[in-house]
């Protein structure tokens, strides 16, 4: 009874096993194949996720090495999606997660294509290589260095008042000069004020004045008229134009 359940036990327990790793590997499902060629597979292996509009959709069946620049990489995706990738799409190399697994990303294509067969071959876009990243970030930090230092080399020489700026912040004898051509400019402007009021009350004597008061008048009274004559034409309806 022992050796029979423990048989029994193990026996349930690889059925389970084969179905949930069966599930996962897409044996139980119907599939169709494509194939990728990349000139670097950057770390994928078989068995590794496919995945199509962020789902998991297959697996990478096989690698295969065609020439010392070119890999062969098949892929099993499930029979329901194949309605949806055009024979135009790609697949690309990503990480599940920043430091998981390679995965296969499909991208679906231009929707007017037709529909990829079994066993075709759709383009690859090859991964980016982490150690060009790091060499990228190598370069930004030289830079981002570099300009620190700029930086603090110019703080430096404006808090020791060198240069211009350093002058005009740090020179106290600067900011008395402004403050003096700023009070030149605002006595220049009262004097101006004082001198336009005093013209307009010049102007407002000689219009009063018995020499000056006819002109003025006259000239009051043609600008009325011009005044009524041009609301006239405004106002004034427009005549028909006869026919000849």
């Amino acid at each position: 009874m022992k050796t029979g359940g423990l048989v029994l036990a193990g026996f349930i327990l690889l059925v389970l096993a084969i179905f949930f790793i069966g599930r996962q590997k897409n044996l139980f499902d119907s599939t169709f194949r494509v194939h990728v060629k990349y000139t670097n597979v950057s770390g994928l292996q078989a068995g590794n996720f496919v995945r199509f509009t962020g789902i998991n959709v297959g697996t990478v069946e096989s690698i295969r090495i065609l020439n010392d620049s070119t890999v062969m990489v098949t892929l099993t995706i499930e029979k329901s999606v194949q309605k949806f990738i055009k024979k135009d799409a790609y697949a690309s190399i990503g990480s599940d997660g920043l430091m998981g697994d390679k995965i296969v990303l499909v991208e679906h294509g231009s929707d007017n294509a037709a529909v990829v067969s079994d066993n075709d071959f759709i383009e690859g876009e090859d991964p980016v290589e982490m150690s060009s990243i790091l060499a990228r970030m190598g370069d930004v930090a030289d830079n981002a260095t570099v300009l620190t230092g700029n930086l603090a080399e110019i703080v430096y020489k404006v808090n020791n008042g060198e240069g211009s700026l350093g002058r005009l912040i740090n020179s106290d004898q600067l900011a008395r000069n402004l403050e003096g051509t700023m009070q030149s400019t605002q006595q220049t402007v009262q004097s101006i004020r004082k001198g336009a009021e005093g013209f307009s009350e010049n102007m407002e004597a000689v219009q009063h004045n018995f020499l000056f008061r006819g002109y003025f008048k006259r000239k009051e009274k043609r600008r009325i008229q011009d005044s009524i004559a041009a609301a006239k034409a405004k106002t004034a309806p427009v005549q028909p134009k006869k026919k000849q």
